[in-house]
């Protein structure tokens, strides 16, 4: 598989996407505990608290997540932050990012960041909406995507974001965490995800990600 081979050449594969609206919800009455025979019963109504955004960075090759960002936006600035927070936790090594086709994942921003981070002349890159590298998103995804960068982009196809392997982990977030939880306010929403991801961090392990939905002869498609 790439990514293992990837991480015994020291390159970092990244699989990266934001996972928006979480709801700080406070539950109107307490839940009813378990009763033998009976589960926990959750209350249905809710007062709100306002929402976050989790921009996670799940590391295929040796599992958990990476430099885990919480924001009220996601903005391509957001984004791009996001990116240099996590190259940051092995600034000299070579980066391989999976994520989706979002605008805010072909950004000017983002293109200008790589570019430093890579060494790249700023002022070869052009201009936004008129020529060069950053004359638009498609320009902008094929500078990204360049394998000859210490920092590369590789997109799902499109429609396709469900390929990408942090989406199974925001699954596994939702059950654990959301799902059934009681947060009075953002901040405890917020401490509570970050416990989670430092408890999960502990015991994590890559995935032996296969899809089980295909004809036979295309199964045991593992991760990228």
């Amino acid at each position: 598989m790439e990514a293992e081979e990837n991480e015994r050449n020291g390159i970092h594969t990244i699989s990266t996407d934001e996972k928006t609206g979480i709801q700080a919800l406070e539950r109107i009455v307490p839940n009813k505990p378990m009763e033998p025979g009976k589960p926990e019963r959750i209350e249905y109504e809710y007062e709100r608290h306002g929402t976050t955004c989790l921009f996670g960075n799940w590391d295929v090759g040796r599992g958990g997540l990476v430099a885990p960002k919480l924001n009220e936006t996601r903005t391509e600035e957001d984004f791009a932050e996001n990116i240099d927070q996590v190259v940051a936790t092995d600034p000299e090594a070579e980066w391989v990012f999976v994520c989706d086709n979002l605008n805010t994942h072909q950004s000017m921003t983002l293109v200008l960041l790589v570019a430093i981070l890579c060494g790249i002349p700023l002022d070869g890159l052009g201009e936004k909406g008129k020529h060069g590298i950053l004359k638009s998103q498609e320009t902008r995804k094929a500078f990204l995507e360049d394998a000859s960068h210490r920092i590369r982009f590789v997109y799902t196809p499109k429609h396709c974001s469900w390929l990408n392997q942090i989406e199974v982990w925001f699954s596994g977030l939702s059950r654990c965490v959301l799902r059934r939880g009681n947060f009075d306010s953002v901040e405890t929403l917020k401490t509570r995800i970050l416990d989670y991801i430092t408890f999960y961090n502990q015991t994590a392990k890559p995935m032996n990600w296969k899809c089980s939905s295909l004809p036979k002869k295309q199964l045991n498609v593992h991760h990228l």
